[in-house]
């Protein structure tokens, strides 16, 4: 069976902390890097993870030409969306800001939603970009601004399930997990506010945080704020990364 080719996307940093802590680097570089969760889980569904950079001196159309020819993308996690993007003041509780990274994730989501509409899955800071792209906007901080609980789960392993998750009756991630109730991770202060154009939220947590986004009249446009690629463990978490993995093909 062919294996699909499934864009990453790559965090990035313009600062050398990533290189002078893990020793590798030298003083005034810039990284791209994704944790390799990505990589093996999309192994393992079956696909050919590719990574993608952000490119600073690539025109537009050479860009758009290597998207081609991919089957599919990943927008994965990372550093918080700066509000600028969805015209709204930064406030203080807001977290580490990578503009460069916002602008180049928001113009790939942009391409694979409306102009190739090939298949896409968000996955945490995914979702919130999915839907900066439609227009959306985001609470900056869920205890703060949202009044929510606290959703980083920095008190578990990152492959424990351990909070509820509601899905929507007739949604895909029903006919995907065949149930509308799972138990899933959580690593996020930052979650979606008001849905996009044509993005609807297809499940929640049990104190009201969407938790999984759609995209109407879109083959597959879809984004988790979990992260089913740290419960690497977990077959029930690899339906969703096989559903999109079969939609690639």
């Amino acid at each position: 069976m062919k294996r699909p080719l499934i864009g990453v996307t790559c965090n990035y940093d313009y600062r050398d902390t990533v290189g002078i802590t893990s020793g590798m680097g030298i003083v005034g570089q810039d990284w791209n890097f994704v944790a390799g969760d990505y990589v093996y889980i999309l192994e393992k569904a079956g696909a050919i993870p590719v990574l993608i950079p952000v490119y600073k001196d690539c025109d537009e159309e050479s860009i758009k030409e290597f998207l081609n020819k991919l089957d599919g993308v990943i927008i994965s996690g990372g550093h918080d969306v700066g509000p600028e993007q969805y015209n709204t003041p930064t406030k203080g509780y807001c977290g580490t800001i990578i503009p460069q990274r916002d602008n180049h994730d928001i113009a790939v989501a942009k391409y694979f939603m409306n102009e190739i509409k090939k298949p896409i899955l968000g996955i945490c800071r995914g979702i919130q970009i999915m839907n900066v792209a439609a227009g959306g906007t985001l609470y900056q901080d869920l205890e703060i601004e949202g009044k929510f609980e606290h959703h980083f789960g920095d008190k578990y392993p990152r492959n424990y399930p351990w909070h509820d998750l509601t899905i929507e009756k007739g949604s895909i991630l029903e006919k995907i997990y065949g149930k509308t109730e799972i138990r899933i991770n959580s690593f996020h202060h930052q979650a979606v506010k008001d849905p996009g154009k044509d993005i609807e939220i297809i499940a929640k947590s049990a104190d009201g945080v969407p938790e999984a986004i759609v995209q109407k009249n879109h083959p597959f446009s879809v984004a988790v704020q979990w992260h089913p690629e740290m419960m690497y463990d977990s077959d029930e978490q690899l339906k969703l990364l096989k559903a999109f993995v079969d939609a690639c093909r």
